[in-house]
């Protein structure tokens, strides 16, 4: 973290970024639940941070230093979401499954929703898996910002009402009626919980991922296929189209994937929310793989049931992939 130079005694700044780095990732990744935006969550823990330093001096130690910094970084992401539209999936737009054979229609004007990559500490995503999947942080965009703090620091932080009510400048009775909405919201647009998806270290995750990826590679559509559930989702942001069953997302693949032949595409395993991902490179009429689009996958014992691949390839360098292979 940058420091104010004019600001910045050396042993307090020292002592300061010390004691608050071993709290950026989590920071992070409640700015993330909050936002649904990767590069929105590194600006606000920045800002975070920032203004932590700037009343460092006035830290009595009521509270540990870690609720101190969540009370600030949920306050900074308050002020930040005020005015700003949600950050939807194609699936979260209201729309019915779309036909593979159309156009595709694309709006990058919406803010959408961005993948979040795993940490490469593996100790340091176990407690925050569940709580940064894609399905969820969705789920959380469908609230207003004040309920999605009150939910996030309750349910996922562990809070009492007390506290977020100190939190956000709320009545106890206030957050407990923000909190009965959020979850009821919640029933209507969230995930229902799934205890078998598969974690991405997992045996069965990985061969299923390798799987994956070599059927691209090969462009060998019926292994494809064979790997997704029955009534799988593949959507794609930022064109507004998704699409249910293996059988849509194979004829999708086929008519509108630039790829025509084997070695066409080549896909890195990589991690993201938690879940088992993959980066995609299409080669070019040059004949160099450049970044496509990242997909990020729900693996269960019975398959692929949910494929999110992200064209903003933007993202790439934040999972420490290269633009080109």
């Amino acid at each position: 973290m940058s420091l104010p130079a004019e600001s910045l005694d050396a042993a307090e700044g020292a002592d300061f970024s010390a004691r608050v780095e071993p709290y950026r990732r989590e920071l992070l990744a409640h700015c993330y639940r909050m936002t649904g935006s990767l590069h929105d969550a590194e600006d606000l823990v920045q800002e975070t941070l920032l203004r932590a330093w700037k009343a460092y001096d006035r830290f009595e130690g009521r509270s540990s230093l870690r609720t101190w910094l969540h009370r600030i970084a949920t306050n900074t992401c308050l002020t930040a979401l005020e005015g700003r539209q949600r950050r939807p999936l194609p699936t979260g737009l209201g729309a019915p499954s779309a036909d593979p054979t159309a156009d595709l229609v694309e709006r990058t004007e919406v803010p959408w929703l961005e993948p979040l990559p795993d940490p490469v500490d593996p100790s340091e995503v176990v407690g925050t898996r569940e709580s940064v999947r894609l399905a969820f942080v969705a789920a959380l965009q469908h609230l207003s910002a004040r309920q999605r703090a009150v939910l996030v620091l309750r349910d996922v932080l562990g809070w009492k009402a007390a506290e977020v009510a100190g939190a956000i400048g709320a009545s106890t009775a206030a957050v407990n009626s923000l909190l009965q909405r959020a979850r009821a919201q919640l029933d209507v647009v969230g995930p229902s919980p799934d205890d078998r998806l598969q974690h991405p270290d997992s045996p069965e995750a990985q061969d299923r991922l390798a799987r994956y990826i070599a059927a691209f590679q090969a462009y060998d559509i019926n292994a494809l296929v064979g790997l997704f559930t029955a009534e799988a989702i593949w959507e794609m942001p930022p064109f507004t189209g998704w699409y249910q069953s293996r059988e849509a997302i194979a004829t999708l693949i086929q008519q509108q994937c630039p790829a025509q032949a084997p070695g066409d595409m080549r896909l890195l395993p990589v991690t993201a929310n938690g879940q088992p991902a993959a980066a995609m490179y299409m080669r070019d009429p040059a004949g160099v793989h450049r970044a496509f689009q990242l997909q990020v996958l729900d693996m269960g014992p019975d398959g692929v049931s949910h494929v999110v691949a992200f064209l903003d390839t933007s993202v790439f360098p934040k999972f420490g992939l290269p633009a080109s292979l």
